[in-house]
Order: structure tokens, then sequence, then C-alpha cells
């Protein structure tokens, strides 16, 4: 096998030209096979095996840098750079991440995981590169997708100043997660078809070169002038208007063409940007038809493309699917906002409904939050639906926009807690803690799919900002006996006894279920609180249990810092209450990827973990008072 021979960086080099069409389908077989088993993001990918082997084909790694943007297609960047072996582990703990990580290789030249990043990190190596005197080729790569985000149109701007060799490479699908939306995205589809332009191009450009004297200084003035061929022939050129050189359309399967493209890119002295365009899920049937099923994947059926794992029970975000179109039946004003993500957030069954209710606005977080602003302060109710790691780009629009006026915009923050595999960039772990500093902004967490849906029904006719956190995974349904009316600031008693109260957020409250009965089994007495809403905490609740009790154990699935916890305990110190309060949350770290219960054992909130820290303090409180 070709693969054999790929061992280190640069490897590729070593290879014949005849090879490489052969090379690309082992690529593709291999990661078809491994990702059947370990699972992770198959379509993205298939889509630039051609384009990845092209550019180590052009680059010496690790002088040269290559970013890629979200880095979920960097897996035959792995295979290039000597990591195969390391894909039986693939994103399990321990093993490698999904995405480019400096700490895995010299040849991941930065850690990506979010959109519209790899333009702006990639400056930043060139400028550090001028002021170094470091000849490197830097190489950004961007889909058609993350272009849509603000931040990569700021990356660009600025882009257009330099006056060093930067290449940005746009890898146009047609589909970021889902289809793409928007006017870059239509923009690029006419871009697509530019091929009549690259053909007038070089016939009028050839034509010019042939005249004596005057032909190279009209092709001078044609490349420095706004009115150029290009603008004649495909009105606003938006890259060449911003002063970077386009090139393009290529086919990001052809190497031989990309090879080239590359080559005659790395000779100016500024940035340019080439236009790829590429297949998403390319050589496998069933990601070429359905590229969104195979954007990240559980272990699959080869031959059928089907998932091995049946999904028996349904999962929050289809919990929250149901009651969204439920509640927009009844709620002629609820509009739903998603930043491209309608699959992933559920929303697909809204859209097809209540399509003029329906707003996908691309990767733009921060454009979905204000927009909802703009919807509620016009009497709507909107519902803005975003993963917890993603919201996090929205801090500021959060603030400055809905809380500060106290708007009544609805956050669905899905995949919030831990979400395995993915790792660092989307484990959902912060959102309590930048949500819950913000006036005015009110959070609830339902621990399990009644609530889910109960809460979404309150949100309708509640008239402030609401945050409402679920994780990622199939919804629980026990303790369906306690099911009743959400009322604005109060916990809910499951269970009430003495000595030890679990105050558990959310999903810790099926973790503190089994906590308490094994603390019951030792002998002792515990009260279950299921905490409902974090912000604001029920007040009443805690001076209760003050009086009976001389444990608050607080379990949530989030950072310590600025977390629920942390604020029961300042309202106890404040208050001067005789209790200990105890905090079970993740520590303040960046969690890794990989199965979720080996990482909540990790992070110390699993059932065995948390009855350690418990009877740990309760023995200690025992000497405490034998001495």
């Amino acid at each position: 096998m070709l693969l054999d021979l790929i061992n280190k960086p640069n490897d590729i080099k070593k290879l014949s030209e005849e090879s490489y069409e052969n090379l690309a389908q082992e690529i593709r077989d291999f990661l078809i096979h491994k990702i059947s088993i370990s699972g992770g993001h198959l379509a993205s990918n298939l889509g630039v095996v051609e384009l990845t082997m092209a550019m180590h084909l052009v680059c010496d790694l690790p002088k040269d840098k290559m970013i890629w943007d979200v880095g979920h297609q960097s897996y035959t960047h792995k295979l290039l750079t000597g990591r195969r072996e390391g894909f039986d582990e693939l994103r399990k703990y321990g093993g490698i991440s999904g995405f480019p990580k400096r700490r895995e290789s010299l040849c991941d030249a930065f850690n990506t995981g979010h959109s519209s990043t790899s333009i702006s990190a990639g400056l930043g190596y060139v400028e550090a590169n001028r002021i170094q005197n470091i000849d490197s080729t830097v190489i950004s790569v961007i889909g058609d997708g993350a272009l849509t985000g603000g931040m990569a149109y700021e990356a660009l701007n600025n882009a257009a100043r330099i006056k060093r060799n930067f290449i940005i490479i746009l890898n146009d699908n047609e589909m970021s997660i889902s289809k793409n939306v928007g006017g870059m995205s239509e923009y690029l589809n006419n871009l697509r078809t530019g091929e009549v332009y690259n053909r007038a191009k070089n016939i009028v450009m050839n034509g010019l070169e042939r005249v004596p004297i005057y032909g190279e200084r009209i092709i001078a003035n044609l490349r420095r002038t706004k009115s150029g061929i290009k603008q004649l022939l495909i009105p606003g050129m938006i890259f060449e208007d911003m002063g970077i050189t386009y090139l393009g359309p290529v086919d990001g399967h052809n190497i031989k063409q990309l090879v080239k493209t590359l080559n005659e890119a790395k000779k100016l002295d500024h940035a340019v940007l080439i236009h790829v365009l590429t297949k998403k899920g390319k050589g496998y049937g069933p990601a070429e038809r359905h590229p969104s099923r195979f954007h990240g994947v559980e272990p699959f059926s080869i031959a059928t493309g089907i998932p091995l794992k049946k999904k028996e029970m349904p999962t929050y975000t289809d919990i929250f699917a149901s009651s969204i179109v439920r509640l927009g039946e009844k709620y002629k004003e609820l509009t739903v906002i998603t930043a491209a993500m309608p699959n992933g957030t559920g929303l697909c069954r809204f859209r097809k409904l209540f399509p003029e209710r329906f707003f996908d606005v691309g990767i733009a977080e921060e454009h979905a939050v204000t927009f909802a602003a703009g919807l509620a302060a016009a009497g709507m109710k909107p519902v803005v639906a975003i993963y917890s790691s993603f919201l996090q780009r929205a801090y500021d629009q959060i603030i400055h926009d809905v809380c500060i006026q106290n708007l009544p915009v609805i956050f669905a923050v899905d995949r919030a807690g831990l979400v395995g595999s993915d790792g660092e960039t989307h484990q959902g772990i912060f959102d309590l803690s930048f949500l819950s500093n913000i006036p005015n902004m009110n959070i609830f967490a339902p621990m399990n799919k009644y609530e889910l849906a109960d809460v979404l029904k309150f949100a309708m006719e509640f008239n402030a900002p609401l945050a409402i956190r679920y994780p990622r995974g199939e919804a629980y349904a026990g303790l369906k006996e306690f099911r009743s009316p959400i009322i604005y600031g109060k916990s809910l008693m499951l269970y009430k006894e003495r000595k030890i109260a679990l105050l558990a957020v959310g999903s810790m409250v099926k973790t503190a279920l089994e906590v308490r009965l094994r603390l019951k089994e030792m002998g002792h007495t515990v009260s279950l609180i299921n905490v409902r809403f974090v912000q604001p905490f029920d007040q009443e609740m805690i001076e209760k249990l003050t009086k009976d009790h001389e444990l608050l154990v607080t379990l949530e699935e989030n950072l310590l810092n600025g977390g629920y916890g942390m604020k029961i305990t300042r309202f106890v110190e404040e208050r001067g209450y005789p209790i200990r309060v105890r905090n079970i949350a993740i520590p303040n770290l960046y969690i890794e990827h990989g199965n979720v219960e080996i990482l909540k054992k990790e992070a110390g909130i699993d059932v065995e973990t948390i009855l350690q820290k418990i009877n740990s303090y309760l023995e200690k409180k025992e000497e405490r008072e034998w001495e």
C-alpha cells in the first residue's frame, strides 16, 4: 500500500505523480473504514483528500504552516504527517483528536474547532514571519460556510493590506453542516460559473502580451484598476475589490491543477485567494447523497451508511423539536433562528411547516442574537437555537442587545455540558458561568424531557430573556411522577429528609438520584432538590435547608468557576448560615475528547467520585467532632 510509505511529514513527495490517484483512493478507503468503527467527521474529510495532498506536495512541513478552519476536515493532513496508527484511537480519551492540536504534532500550526478563524490566525503567522524574518509559506483553509462568519470578513479586510505572500484557500463544497444560505452563498454560486471569465481573461491577456511596448503596461493597469477585465465580466468581484488576488475556480479533485495553482500563488507578494471546488463526501455514495448526515457520524455500516446503534429513545433535541412545532401552531408570534444548524438543533420540521417564521442566518451567531433582539423589540417571540459552545461567540450581543433592554428572547442552549468526542472546543461547560453573570438573564435547566417541554411553554408567556440549557443525547424519562408547574425562580423538592441536601442542576438530577440511593444504603438521610432555575436561584429553599441540614452539596455539569455552586456558597457565607457547602462541578480545566462517561469520571462528576467526596467530608467531620 502507498499509505505504508507515508510515515512522517513530506513523505508524500517521494511518490511519483502517477501514484497520486491511487493514494487518494487508499486514503478514502482508510477513512471510511476507520470512521465506520470509531465515528467522526466523514463527509468533510472525503471532500478534501486531493486538496490536502496538493498542499503537502507544495509545502515543507513543519516549516510551512497550514491552518484549517474548524479543523474537522484535517484527517488526511494527520495521515500525511505520520499519524496513521493513531486512528485506532481517533477521538477516544487519550487518543488523537478529530481536530488539529499543536500538542499533537509540530505540523498542526493552530488549534481550531470553531469556524471563521483560520484567516485571522494565518495572518498572525504571516506578520510574525515578517517581524522575525522567517521565510515560510502560510496557507489558511476556509470553507464557504465559514466564510459567512463576520470574523472572516474582518480578517480579509486586514489581509488585503499585507505585502507578503499569504495563501487563502476557499474550500467551496456548497455545504457547511447544512446547506449554506445568504448573499455570500449566492455570490459564490455565481463564481462557480466563472469559467467564462477565466477563458476570456486568458484570451485578452495573451493577446495583450503580444502588443509591443504597451502590452505589459496595459496589463499592469488592468490589474490595478477596479474597472479591470474581471469586473467587466463578473460584477462585484469582492475579493479583488478588497485587494486580494483571486484565482479560480479550481477543480478541487485535480491534484495536478491544484499543485500548479498553489505554486503560482506562492510567487505573489501579497494575499491571494484560491477558490477550490470540492464535493463533500466524495468517493462514498451515502455521504455524497446525504453530506449533512455524515458530517459527524456514529459508527455505521459501510455497505448501507446506516448507524450500527439504533436510536431507541428521543434525544433532548428531539423533544425540543417536537415542542417548538406545537408551540408554533399555537403562537403566531413565535419565530426560530439557527446559525447554520437546522438539522443539529432539530428545526427542520418547523422550517417545513412555518417557513416564513424560520430563519437560518448562516454561521453568524452574533448576528443571530441581535436579529432576535430586533424581532423581540418588534413584538415577536424569537427562539435562538444554538449549541452551548457556539453561544460563547455572541456574548456581547447577549449583554448589549438583549439583556440591557430586557427583551424576551428565548435561548435554546443545546449540547450543554460534556459532549464527548469533539473535545475542548465543543464542550458546553461554560454557559452557566457566562450567562449567570448577566443582569436580566434568566436560566433554567430541565431535569428530564417533561420539564424541557414544560419550560418551553412557560417561556412563551415569560416576558424577559430566558436561557434553557439541555444536554446532548438521550432525554431522561425518569421522575415523571414529580412533574409539576414551573414557577419562576423556584426549585422543586423531590425528596425531603434531613442531614444532607443534594441540589442538582438539570442533567445532574439523574446522577444525584443514584448518589442519594447509595448514601441512604450507608445509613444517611438525604434530601434531593431539582434546582430548575439557576438564575435567579431559589433563596427561600436554601434558607429552609439550612435549618435542618448540615451539608449542602451542589451538583452541576458546568465549570466550577462562576457556576451555580459558587453562587450558593457565597450566599450561605454572606448570610452566615451554620452549614457547610460542597460544590461538585467540572474543574477549572479544558476537558479533552473522549467518551462522556469517561470524561465525567475524569472531571469528578460521576456517581462514584461524588460519593467519595461526600464520604471524605463526613469522615473528616466525625474526626473533628471526636477530637
